[in-house]
Order: structure tokens, then sequence, then C-alpha cells
């Protein structure tokens, strides 16, 4: 079991059997959507906590992993910062570039930024992410068992905006475009789920929300002319080919 932190409604919207999978990614519904084979995009922050500041538009010639977590995510540090170091610790000597961005869409009361800088000085783990390294002995006197060594900023939050019927459908026609031709009683689920969702979020994680990602961990991948290459959830043992392949171009 990975213990990977998803967000419950996704890119897509699926009817199965009557029941109504649904999983929300993201509202970025805007022109400064990230996208795959197009320039990316500058990441949101509110503060860096480890390391030198930078943004992708600094690091021109390097190719860029941005690893994405939740500090309350325990397969975030069994398995996404790990293979980020990794990567980190096998090209940081060939133009690579490794980011750490801790972002929030659930758990606002525990994926915060002290709780991030918290991480960073001492190593203290909070939490669901305390209780699954216990669980799996990957604690060291009670703190994780590695460092981290790349630079680590927070997201930017944002209050979420008010909740709108043009809003709700803005997002529903995003995801499903052809809404119009569902049966009537799916319709109305969906809407309501929509609505019911967007109530539920205290903030919005710009960063998270602008590269449509779908949980955590997540990676973004940009090469060195500043394209957006990958975007991928929970993907184990996958970055280090697509690195290689950059690195090679």
């Amino acid at each position: 079991m990975l213990n990977l932190c998803g967000n419950f409604v996704s890119s897509y919207i699926i009817l199965i059997q009557n029941f109504i999978i649904f999983l929300i990614p993201n509202f970025a519904i805007n022109s400064m959507r990230a996208k795959i084979g197009e320039k990316a995009p500058n990441l949101k922050l509110s503060e860096w906590v480890q390391g030198l500041p930078t943004n992708v538009d600094q690091e021109k010639d390097h190719v860029i992993l941005v690893e994405v977590f939740q500090v309350n995510c325990p397969g975030c540090f069994l398995y996404g910062i790990p293979e980020a170091i990794n990567i980190y610790n096998k090209f940081k000597d060939d133009g690579i570039r490794v980011f750490g961005v801790a972002t929030a869409f659930e758990d606002f009361d525990k994926n915060t930024l002290d709780n991030l800088k918290m991480l960073v000085e001492t190593g203290e783990v909070i939490g669901d992410t305390k209780q699954g390294l216990e669980q799996n002995g990957k604690l060291d006197d009670s703190k994780l068992s590695y460092k981290i060594p790349f630079p680590i900023a927070m997201d930017l939050l944002k209050t979420s905006e008010d909740i709108t019927e043009e809003r709700i459908m803005d997002f529903i026609y995003n995801q499903l475009p052809d809404f119009d031709s569902q049966p009537d009683d799916y319709k109305k689920q969906i809407v309501q789920r929509v609505k019911d969702h967007m109530k539920s979020k205290e903030f919005e994680a710009e960063t998270f929300e602008m590269y449509s990602l779908q949980g955590t961990p997540s990676s973004i991948i940009i090469d060195r002319k500043g394209i957006l290459r990958d975007v991928s959830f929970g993907q184990m043992g996958t970055l280090e080919p697509m690195i290689q392949s950059l690195v090679n171009e």
C-alpha cells in the first residue's frame, strides 16, 4: 500500500454502474494553467524555507525536477521524496535542479508553513506521516531518518473564491465537455458534488492547481528550454529514465 495522498476530485468524472466515482483535482481553469509541451510557468510560492530562492525562469539551461509533497502525507516521505533525493544525488553534477514544494489541498491544520519549517529544521514529522513512518520503521529517534538536501519552498495558499454558478459550470464543462448530453439526474449529482467540494476547500494552493496536480507525491519535470515535459502523481521508479533522457538531449 503506497499511502498516496490523492485529491477526491480528479481530472475526470466517471459514471460506472450508476455509481459516480468523483475525483476533482483543482480549479485552475484559466489561461495560466500549465500544459505539457508548452513553456512552464513560474512556481507560485509563499516562502523558501531551505536553500536560495529561485524559480523556473532563473534556471535556464537546467533540467528541473519539482517534487510536490504534503507535510501530512506518508507516501511522500516513504517514496516520493526518497526518489527525488536519489535523482538529486545522481544527477546534481549534470545540470539538474531539484526543488521540493510543500503544498496543501487537505488537512490545512497540519499541512502548514510552521510544520514545514519544523520538519526542515529538526526532522520532526507529524500526523499521518509520523504514524506511517513509525509503522514502516523509518523514523530515527522519532524524527525523519534522512536529510532532504535540495531547496524547499511552501506553495502559495489563497482563500477559496466565492462559489458561483458560473464557476461551478466552468469547472464542469472543462472536465466533462459533453455534460449537456448527460441524463438530468446525473447532471444534478455532478453539480451538487462540485458545489460540495468547493465548499469544503478552505484554501487553494496555487502551484498545485496551476500544474493540475491530482495528489501527492507529484513530480513536475521541465527541460533545459523551460518546456514542461511531464507531470505525474504517485509514479514510482519512472522519474530516473525521464531525467536521464533529458540530460542526454
